[in-house]
């Protein structure tokens, strides 16, 4: 064997290019602006408890919360309440009559420490290092490009920030909901993990979800 081989594979080895995360699974059709009553459906607070789930979140007055796929701001008026008027809140969809909805109804309740972004399918057009929490409730699974979405989230993070899923529980056959739009603990594990964010716990007192938090470190 040549001496210059071992030296040769070293350098290969260093310049070659790190393994990137896959993501195999088919990501869910995002759901249409035509069907948007469905986010404001009265049974959806027996179906999924919103209240307690941000309960749940632990936020504190003044934190700056990103809810990512708002949709027309069902989450984002919660969470404007709960910030208090030292915080700040952004609802980010990526349809401009999403968008256009959640602006008025963002308008209609007069709150002033709402921020709304119009981002992408592979980029949410967040702030660099200014979220205390990232929040996506039933949205994870619609990216059509999670690792670019999940880096640029990252990057919006503070260093001590939080990422939170809500997902419907792929476990369980009895959640009425089409399985292209549910998700395992595992599955989202498995992605996230890939992808550098460290899992802290899962949250299971949902009727049909559960809560999912990483961190970045």
């Amino acid at each position: 064997m040549s001496p210059l081989f071992p030296s040769l594979l070293l350098a290969l080895i260093l310049v070659a290019p790190a393994q990137q995360p896959q993501v195999k699974r088919q990501p869910a059709p995002v759901m249409s602006a035509e069907a948007a009553d469905w986010l404001t459906r009265p049974e959806r607070i027996r179906e999924e408890d919103p209240d307690r789930m941000l309960a749940s979140l632990d936020i504190k007055k003044g934190a700056v919360v990103a809810d990512v796929g708002a949709g027309v701001g069902y989450h984002v008026w919660r969470l404007s309440e709960i910030v208090g008027p030292t915080g700040k809140v952004i609802g980010e969809d990526i349809q401009p009559e999403m968008i256009r909805m959640l602006k008025r109804n963002i308008d209609d309740r007069k709150l002033r420490n709402v921020e709304i972004v119009l981002g992408t399918p592979s980029d949410p057009r967040l702030p660099e290092n200014s979220l205390d929490l990232v929040l996506m409730v039933d949205v994870y699974h619609e990216f059509a490009d999670p690792i670019t979405m999940m880096g640029h989230i990252r990057k919006a993070l503070k260093p001590d920030g939080r990422i939170v899923l809500v997902e419907f529980r792929k476990e369980d056959p009895n959640v009425p909901i089409q399985p292209l739009h549910k998700m395992s603990v595992v599955e989202v594990r498995s992605e996230l993990e890939s992808m550098g964010f460290k899992f802290q716990k899962v949250l299971t007192f949902l009727p049909w979800q559960h809560i999912l938090f990483f961190t970045t470190k």
